[in-house]
Parts: structure tokens; C-alpha cells; sequence
């Protein structure tokens, strides 16, 4: 699995932006894991390393963006965005995670719990990317993964879903909630059953994922224009 974050980074894009290469080889897919926790080998990072070695074990690839220590903006409605597709500060992760999700057919993103919410700069990140550049995450299959040391973590899991179901992208389920328990680093090694709900979402990622490509080419739903309607007159 390859690693990115802001001094570490990932793999060339380049080598996975052609659906076919010289040999007519369909292009292999990929999942961006996005580990929200300031601590880069905590539980966080440790249940996505699960859901990812099963992702590859079913000929999925994927990378890992570690936020860590690192500063995030938060939006501020600017519109910027509108014409780019870029988001207006360029000094943090965002563009970055934007450029990664491009290049990859499907998303997880792992958070601490924090007062019965998601780590700030992860929540601050997935909103950018969702504002900024829904066109990437159109219909990509998603999921999130809450790990808590005791509670909290099902509202962190509904917080993190709900910009996934603004952009097309499909929920990855697993055989209950996506959460994982442990509270010192490593601990959430002893959740078995956390670790194996990771493996089944991996499972369920790549099922989905290959129903998609089964053809080559990604088969999304054709959609109806969208309708907005506000109502405050």
C-alpha cells in the first residue's frame, strides 16, 4: 500500500490514469484510504491497514493519506471552487486528496472519536474535497470508519457518511457498524470482532467495485437533472 501525506509521497499518478495500457490490460483499481487521526500509527491507521491488506488480498489497490499533525482550513464559502474545482488554499492537504481521489474508483476514511464527533481537520477535509470537487467522487463506492474507546463512535460514523450520500457515491456496508474499539495505541488489535468488520467491508468494497468495472468501463445510473428546492420564499 502506498503512503501519502505532506512529506511523504505517493506513488506517480500518471502510471493509473489510462483505463488500458500497451497491453490492453485493464487498468487496476484503487481505494484512497484517508486516516483523520493526528496519530499516524494509532487505532485509526491500524483498522484502515486491515480494511486495506483485505482490499488487496481481492486485487484492489489502494493508497493511504495520512493527515496527522497537519493543519486544515475550514471552508469559507468563497465559491473559488465553482470554476476550478480546486480548492482556493493550496497550503494543506486538500488539493492534494482531491488530485489522489481522481485517480481512484472508491473511498474510506477513518476518524477518531472526539466528543462524540469526528476529528475537526478530517471533517474540514472531506467537506472541501465534497464542495470543491463532487465531479471526482461522483458514484464511488464509500465508507467510514469510527474507532472510539467506548462511545460515541455511531454519530461519528452517521457525521462522516452524510457527505457521501450528497455525491452519488455508494455506502459500503459491513456485517455491523464500520467501528473499531481501542483507546492506547495498538489496542484495537484485541478487537477482533472491529478488525473482522473491517475485513468484511474490504470484502464488500471490492465486490461492489468489480460489479462496476465488470465491463471495463464504470456503469453508473443514469441520473434525472437535479432539482434544488429551497423553502424560504
Amino acid at each position: 500500500m502506498a503512503t501519502a501525506a505532506g512529506v511523504v509521497m505517493a506513488s506517480p499518478l500518471g502510471s493509473v490514469m489510462a483505463q488500458e495500457n500497451k497491453n490492453n490490460t485493464p487498468k487496476k483499481m484503487k481505494v484512497l484510504l484517508i486516516n483523520g487521526s493526528a496519530r499516524q500509527n494509532g487505532n485509526t491507521n491500524l483498522a484502515l491497514q486491515e480494511a486495506a491488506r483485505q482490499l488487496e488480498k481481492n486485487g484492489i489497490d489502494t493508497e493511504l493519506l495520512q493527515i496527522g499533525k497537519q493543519a486544515m482550513h475550514g471552508c469559507i464559502a468563497c465559491n473559488h471552487c465553482g470554476n476550478t474545482n480546486r480548492c482556493v488554499f493550496d497550503d494543506d492537504l486538500c488539493n492534494r486528496a482531491i488530485d489522489l481521489m481522481a485517480q481512484c474508483d472508491g473511498l474510506i476514511v477513518g476518524s477518531p472519536t472526539y466528543y462524540g464527533q469526528p476529528n475537526g481537520t478530517v471533517l474540514s477535509l472531506i467537506q472541501r474535497m465534497s464542495y470543491a470537487a463532487s465531479n471526482v467522487m461522483q458514484n464511488k463506492p464509500a465508507a467510514a470508519v469510527a474507532v472510539c474507546r467506548r462511545g460515541g463512535a455511531s454519530a461519528v460514523y452517521q457525521t462522516m457518511l452524510m457527505p457521501f450520500e450528497m455525491q452519488n457515491m455508494p455506502i459500503v456496508t459491513s456485517q455491523y457498524w464500520n467501528i473499531v474499539y481501542g483507546r492506547t495505541e495498538g489496542e484495537a488489535k484485541l478487537d477482533a470482532e472491529g478488525l473482522q468488520t473491517m475485513r468484511t467491508m474490504a470484502d464488500n468494497m471490492a465486490f461492489l467495485l468489480q460489479r462496476i468495472h465488470a465491463d471495463g468501463t464504470p456503469q453508473y445510473p443514469k441520473r434525472e437533472p437535479h432539482q434544488a428546492t429551497s423553502f424560504i420564499k
